[in-house]
């Protein structure tokens, strides 16, 4: 039997943000806040990871989120509704523990939000108090701004320019919350590295534990590979099986960062062909 992702929706969250919904009933009963799947655009399309950015297990649908800035997402955002994924695996990864936490802050900086939103909202359902602190380059860039304030008690939206909620950096604000009293059972954090390092150095000055969102290059999505691979607590681990999450008083940032950026000149002449693709097929198509 021929399984069919189809596409039920498609909608730009900002200029290059995008959120897709598909059908995949199988990985719909499953999936949880944290876990990722692995897709295929197209057959010979690279294998792209994404987090889960919601699910509805009743419609049999899984939402995922991308920003469009290599060849890979390029193509993927060619496919408009009714059209079908070509193969889609999941869920991978290990859930976010959510269990028996009473007093959460949950901190996304950018795309990273897609991933901190349906932690915050299996919070709201399990009865925890949330308060969001999200943040942003400048108001154009914002996403799910209603979608957060609808699970959270509260919630601080920040842009560095101060063109939309308040100016200034999440660390600003999460520092805050806490300087006023709010004890948190954990800080959630996900977004880029740097900002996730800067999240862990204030919350280690208050003691308050922190799990971060770890998103290294992944290609098998089981382990095998080791592209994943970073170092936690002195040890080696596997964002793909270990993670996503970790405890971000124990992460090497400053080798995650390093090993991150061992690619960039490789992706830079991937999405610069890709986009040559793209204008030499409208170009014929015009």
């Amino acid at each position: 039997m021929t399984v069919m992702y189809e596409i039920l929706s498609k909608e730009a969250l900002n200029p290059t943000v995008v959120r897709i919904s598909v059908h995949a009933p199988r990985i719909a009963r499953k999936a949880e806040p944290g876990q990722f799947v692995i897709l295929r655009a197209k057959e010979q399309s690279e294998r792209i990871p994404l987090t889960v950015a919601d699910y509805d297990r009743e419609a049999g649908s899984v939402a995922v989120i991308y920003q469009i800035v290599g060849a890979g997402t390029m193509e993927l955002n060619t496919l408009d509704t009714g059209d079908c994924l070509h193969d889609l695996v999941g869920p991978l990864g290990t859930p976010t523990h959510t269990e028996g936490l009473k007093k959460v802050c949950i901190v996304g900086g950018g795309v990273g939000c897609a991933i901190a939103y349906p932690i915050a909202k299996k919070l709201h359902s399990l009865g925890c108090a949330v308060h969001s602190v999200v943040g942003f380059r400048s108001r154009d860039l914002v996403i799910l701004e209603d979608e957060f304030r609808a699970v959270s008690e509260e919630l601080r939206l920040m842009t560095d320019d101060g063109s939309y909620g308040e100016k200034g950096l999440v660390t600003n604000a999460l520092e805050k919350l806490i300087q006023t009293g709010n004890q948190y059972d954990q800080v959630i954090a996900i977004g880029p590295l740097i900002m996730m390092k800067f999240v862990c150095k204030v919350t280690e000055k208050y003691g308050v534990k922190t799990v971060v969102s770890m998103n290294p290059i992944m290609i098998d999505g089981t382990g095998m590979c080791g592209g994943c691979r970073l170092t936690v607590g002195g040890e080696t681990k596997f964002a793909c099986v270990d993670g996503p999450d970790f405890d971000g008083h124990l992460v090497d940032f400053d080798e995650a960062m390093a090993r991150g950026a061992m690619y960039r000149d490789f992706e830079q002449h991937a999405r610069e062909e890709a986009c040559r693709l793209f204008q030499k097929e409208a170009e014929s198509n015009a």
